[in-house]
């Protein structure tokens, strides 16, 4: 919509271009505004339904400062204030031209539907826009107004901070797209309209198809028809999916607490069933570990299931305890964007005004808590190193015995057991505190995985880099090395996988097994929603059918599903 007369009278343009040069703008900037007004603004104010006079006010504000003539282009504007219908904002800008035309375009865009609610006369332009944003997003969409306000406060006061925290969460773990999931001898697949596949190992019913026969395609659940999955993980025999409204469903194994050899709950559920424990938490991520299991909520609250013995999570509880535990200690006023678990410890990516954290909480073995030390902590306990590394967290990934951080400048950082390499430092030396990975310098990092001794990391140019354990062909280089005789090699440093830019798709995600008891599978997913496997796959879980005796694939084939 163009805001074409103001109630003083005049267009926009002669009103723009008298505040250009009371502003002392030079006029080849202010012809280049006019232009692209012109252009951002084409429409009449009538034509969103809207009154063709927008009443027009200009509040001089005498206590905002001067800008110092270093930047002439950066000067003192007056604040005003637009009124449509049901919309109404008020913002201080310090804009040069082009920075008011972009302003002026993106309000043009905003003002040609009516917003969808009520108008809060105290919102800046920014807030105003933050709110509308959020109001798109699947989880904010069925909240209450109490809760909205609680998500507000706990954020930080700020609807823009809500914002940051909501698109942080649905970028760590691809919710409310597609993805696929690389799990202990299984495997499961989500669509972007949240349709679900699964297919591997299935001795436990944990493919969900009412059977405990293996799958060795993708199968769709069909029980789930009708409800959009926006998330899902898997652990040994067990898999868990979250809707879009928030239920968690649950199949396999009917206990939480068991690793994977251990002995299994005394009834197997082979179809997808509501875990009613949880029916009163919105929930929008679950992690399943390794004696536990974690989820978190929309609030950013973090909850655990199990390994409460000795108060190894903050409680006291028996092992196979039913009832989801909120996570005490600093993250119960700390909102948590992510969790990612590994054997027998967790990891929180926290949201908070002054950036992003990370925290963890568990067994310390091999100095995977990123602490300095081995021991163990009962309560979650910030990793201090970022800060020194002045690293600003973006992803976090848990393998079994090591784990990784991508930074918002694209470092990348591991720390923990770094046996066969799988820290990428060169060696097998243990790290107990995150160390950057100084090979990947030249690149800039937007996603890494972890599994069992191995580690993937994708840049910007969505090239993809492995290194760790090559047992089961699962790091994708075994097609280069083949001639050297030894096709399961470790790599000790990060590695272009040169089998998965060959394919020439975009990837967008890498999943691995992450358990020390299965031999590990990968998936790469393109943003064209192609799904590539390759490593183990004796159960079924590459999705693809082994010629004659194979039980492995070292190469990335294409698995017969589409994910878009």
């Amino acid at each position: 919509m163009i805001l074409r007369n103001f109630q003083e009278g005049g267009s926009v343009f002669e009103q723009i271009k008298k505040q250009l040069k009371e502003l002392g703008l030079p006029v080849a900037d202010k012809e280049k505004v006019e232009g692209k007004l012109k252009d951002a603004c084409p429409m009449d104010a009538t034509a969103s339904g809207g009154s063709s006079s927008i009443p027009f006010r200009t509040v001089v504000d005498s206590s905002l400062p001067l800008v110092p003539p270093l930047q002439q282009t950066f000067q003192r504007m007056q604040r005003h204030c637009f009124v449509h219908s049901d919309v109404s904002f008020v913002d201080r800008i310090d804009i040069a031209a082009d920075g008011f035309c972009c302003l002026w375009q993106a309000t043009c865009t905003f003002f040609r539907k009516p917003a969808n609610f009520t108008p809060d006369f105290q919102l800046s332009i920014a807030e105003l826009a933050a709110l509308d944003m959020c109001q798109k997003r699947a989880i904010f969409k069925p909240m209450s107004a109490e809760e909205r306000d609680f998500l507000k406060q706990r954020s930080g006061g700020s609807w823009k901070l809500v914002l940051r925290y909501i698109l942080a969460g649905e970028a760590c773990c691809r919710r409310e797209n597609s993805h696929a999931i690389a799990g202990p001898g299984h495997s499961i697949a989500v669509t972007s309209s949240g349709s679900v596949y699964s297919f591997g190992s299935n001795n436990s019913g944990q493919l969900g198809h009412g059977t405990t026969e293996e799958e060795w395609r993708p199968r769709l659940i069909r029980s789930l028809l009708g409800i959009r999955i926006i998330q899902a993980a898997a652990g040994a025999g067990r898999t868990m999916l979250i809707s879009d409204g928030g239920r968690v469903y649950a199949f396999g194994k009917d206990s939480f607490g068991e690793a994977e050899y251990a002995v299994q709950g005394s009834t197997m559920v082979t179809t997808p069933q509501l875990v009613e424990s949880l029916k009163n938490i919105y929930v929008v991520q679950a992690a399943i570990g390794n004696f536990f299991t974690a989820v978190l909520s929309r609030e950013g609250r973090v909850y655990t299931f199990c390994w409460g013995t000795d108060s190894k999570l903050g409680h006291q509880t028996e092992q196979n305890d039913p009832v989801p535990r909120l996570l005490l200690g600093p993250l119960e006023n700390i909102p948590v964007v992510q969790i990612a678990a590994g054997y027998c410890y967790l990891l929180a990516l926290a949201c908070q005004s002054s950036g992003m954290s990370v925290y963890s909480v568990g067994c310390g073995l091999g100095g995977k808590l990123g602490h300095g030390s081995r021991t163990d902590e009962k309560y979650p306990r910030l990793i201090e190193q970022f800060q020194t590394l002045n690293l600003q967290p973006v992803v976090v990934a848990a393998g079994a015995w090591h784990a990784a951080v991508v930074g918002r400048d694209g470092r990348v950082c591991t720390w923990g057991w770094g046996r066969y390499g799988c820290l990428g430092h060169g060696n097998e030396e243990c790290e107990s505190v995150p160390k950057v990975v100084e090979s990947l310098g030249n690149i800039k990092a937007v996603h890494v995985a972890t599994g069992d001794y191995t580690t993937f990391v994708v840049s910007d140019t969505r090239d993809v880099y492995s290194f760790g354990c090559g047992e089961s062909s699962s790091l994708g280089h075994s097609t280069a090395i083949e001639a050297q005789g030894n096709r399961h090699a470790n790599v000790l440093s990060p590695k272009l996988v040169t089998s998965l830019k060959n394919i020439n798709e975009r990837v967008v995600q890498i999943s691995l097994t992450n358990s020390i008891y299965w031999n590990a599978h990968t998936f790469a997913l393109t943003d064209s929603g192609k799904l590539y496997a390759f490593g183990a796959g004796d159960k079924g879980q590459l999705g693809i059918e082994l010629v004659a005796q194979q039980t492995e694939s070292g190469t990335p084939e294409r698995v017969d599903v589409d994910l878009d």
